[in-house]
């Protein structure tokens, strides 16, 4: 797999999180106009949208972590003795990411959108402002 696939799925991904959280923040304003209106059920499906937008998050946070763990796995691999050719990965800040192309495939991989990210602490998800909205 090479850091375009990667950058691309991972856009991929990012995009269905914000279209999961575009969903949640319409529904709830929804919810939110019928509760307004005097829908009595209307209260208690907020509530229960809130529990919904909860367990989204912590999937969200799961996968985010499980990639911080592919990128930790693969920046180690990939400064090993088998690619004594190229500079050996150090923690850099984030605001000083390799240029593109440099240090083999382990800058390419840091300097595409997924390695950027990663490095920088950076996810995606369902934002408490989204979940502090619905209630």
């Amino acid at each position: 797999m090479n850091p375009e696939t990667i950058d691309s799925e991972y856009q991929k991904l990012q995009q269905e999180a914000a279209e999961v959280g575009q969903a949640i923040t319409n529904l709830s304003q929804k919810l939110q106009a019928a509760a307004a209106a005097g829908d009595a059920n209307a209260k208690d499906w907020l509530l229960d949208l809130k529990s919904l937008a909860l367990q989204v998050q912590q999937e969200q946070l799961q996968v985010q972590s499980l990639l911080q763990a592919m990128h930790d796995f693969t920046v180690s691999n990939l400064s090993g003795p088998q690619y004594a050719g190229q500079p050996a990965y150090a923690p850099q800040p984030a605001y000083a990411l390799q240029q593109p192309g440099a240090g083999g495939v382990l800058g390419r991989f840091l300097s595409g959108g997924f390695g950027r990210a990663i490095a920088m602490g950076a996810g995606f998800g369902l934002g408490d402002d989204i979940i502090n909205k619905i209630l």
